[in-house]
């Protein structure tokens, strides 16, 4: 059975940056980019079995997020089956991003920097 995690229990924990809490985004790169939690990681659903080699998967806590809380179970499933992964540290975003009350991150955003800035919309004109 996959542990369920309270939308306001994750946003508290990054916050507080009390934990060590990687969210992987299981949603499609556009869907990501309109917007995610701080710092989540976008690894969708269909790449996830060929992508989870990719990257070091030791933080304590790893919390699957998708649009409504239910393809993050089956992502949470999967990841904690994989050796190397423990599965007691593998959650779902309960309700996924319709219950997520907290900060979103878009592709807009720049991360937190000042969104004020304008794009780089290369050189300009010689006249």
């Amino acid at each position: 059975m996959v542990r369920e995690v309270a939308p306001e229990a994750v946003q508290s924990k990054l916050d507080a940056n009390e934990a060590d809490v990687t969210v992987v985004d299981i949603r499609s790169p556009g869907d990501y980019e309109q917007g995610h939690v701080p710092d989540a990681i976008n690894v969708p659903l269909p790449e996830l079995p060929r992508r989870v080699d990719e990257r070091e998967w030791d933080a304590e806590e790893i919390v699957c997020v998708c649009a409504i809380g239910q393809s993050s179970i089956q992502a949470a499933r999967l990841l904690g089956s994989y050796e190397g992964i423990e599965a007691d540290a593998v959650a779902s975003l309960q309700g996924g991003y319709r219950d997520w009350d907290g900060d979103l991150e878009s592709a807009t955003s720049n991360g937190g920097a000042d969104s004020s800035t304008a794009a780089d919309e290369g050189p300009e004109a010689p006249f």
